[in-house]
Formats: structure tokens, C-alpha cells, sequence
């Protein structure tokens, strides 16, 4: 089981209580148990796809190329709301979440894609927690699926967005030693998700704040 919460308890639990409150979720802080990773793959509701970059308002030519080795997939559900501008975050917090597990895969805490799909706050956490993994040798495989995305805008350059990650089928593998730690299926396999995206000069919707809560019972099968 990889571990994503372990990115929001490095750093957030100090701005926990206003981000849940935007969002209109509960007064949890971030809950962090274990290794975990990271994954996502671009998916309608119900049928899920390839990683693939956004293409919402900056070009997609500008965009950095994100690339998962043939063992791991992140699947992304919900990704039409049928509202453009929710669209448009929807993909690009997606975006925010592959380009963590990018790095993870190439091993690399400064990768482009990292420092253009977050900023602030969660830049400085996706690069510790990615470098957490790098210390260890360590990166993942199988699939992680986002359910239940929801987006709350707060003007034309703010936004809020809750997610499940379901972890029951992605393993930490040791790249030294190429074993992988196949641990069973718990209520720590899901996560609550909850982050903050601002848009920024070139149309990007940035994830600059993210907190989550390990084990919620609002993602629980």
C-alpha cells in the first residue's frame, strides 16, 4: 500500500483546520500510517484510461511530459462534471498528483513537471515526500484509483477539491531489491483528500495546499 498522506503530514497540519473548512469537510488533520505511493491515471466516469497530460487553458505543448512504467497506473474517475472551468481543475489537480509519482519513477525531486503542477506549500511537501522515497530506493507498482472528486470554485483563480484515493492495489517495490511489500487490504488503504489550487499566470491551475486523512470513513468501499 503506498502512502500519499505521508506527503500532507510532512508539513500541513498547521493550515488543516481553514483548507477542511473551505472545503467543507470535517476537522480531521492529516492521519499518516506507513509507507504508500503515489499514481494516477486520466479516466472518464467509469472508464479509465492512460496517464495523459491536461489540456486545459495553457497549451498542451507547454506542458512537461508525464510517463509511468508499464507496472503502475493511477486511475482517475469523475473527470467530467460537465462544467468547463471544473473541468479544467479537475484535470490539473490530477496532473498534480502524477507529477509526484513521475518524479518517484525517475527518481528525481527536481523534476519539471513537480515545481509546474504545484506550488507553495505543496511544492515544498511533494519534494520531500518524493525524496522519501529516493532515500529508500523505493517506488511502486499496481493501481490507484481517485474517486469521489469534487470541486468547489472560490473565484476565477481559486479553487477546492476533495478526492478519494483508493491504495488496496498499488505495493511499495525496493529497486535494490525488487521486493514488494504486498500488504493487505485495510481501512488505511483509502484517503481523504483535500486540496487547494490557485490558477496561475499561464492558465495552470496549481495544487499549492493539500492535507489528507488516512483510514476516513467517507472513502471507506
Amino acid at each position: 500500500m503506498k502512502s500519499r498522506t505521508t506527503l500532507a503530514a510532512i508539513a500541513l497540519t498547521a493550515t488543516a483546520t481553514l483548507l477542511l473548512t473551505a472545503c467543507g469537510g470535517g476537522g480531521s488533520e492529516s492521519n499518516d500510517s506507513g509507507d504508500s505511493k503515489d499514481n494516477v491515471t486520466a479516466a472518464d466516469s467509469g472508464s479509465p484510461t492512460s496517464v495523459s497530460p491536461s489540456t486545459s487553458s495553457s497549451s498542451a505543448s507547454a506542458r512537461p511530459k508525464i510517463t509511468f512504467p508499464a507496472d503502475a497506473k493511477n486511475v482517475f474517475e469523475d473527470r467530467k462534471t460537465g462544467d468547463a472551468p471544473k473541468d479544467a481543475v479537475l484535470a490539473d489537480s490530477a496532473m498534480s498528483v502524477n507529477s509526484m509519482d513521475d518524479a518517484i519513477f525517475k527518481g528525481s525531486a527536481s523534476t519539471k513537471a513537480l515545481g509546474f503542477y504545484n506550488a507553495d506549500k505543496a511544492l515544498d511537501t511533494a519534494i520531500t515526500f518524493v525524496q522519501g522515497y529516493i532515500n529508500k530506493n523505493d517506488t511502486w507498482i499496481g493501481e490507484t484509483r481517485y474517486f469521489n472528486r469534487k470541486v468547489t470554485l472560490a473565484g476565477a483563480d481559486k479553487a477546492y477539491v476533495t478526492y478519494c484515493g483508493d491504495e488496496s492495489k498499488s505495493f511499495i517495490k525496493n529497486k535494490k531489491t525488487s521486493k514488494v511489500d504486498r500488504t493487505p487490504t485495510t481501512a488505511n488503504s483509502y484517503v481523504l483528500y483535500h486540496a487547494s489550487l490557485t490558477k496561475n499566470a499561464e492558465g495552470v491551475w496549481q495544487t499549492t495546499d493539500i492535507v489528507s486523512n488516512r483510514g476516513d470513513k467517507a472513502c471507506q468501499p
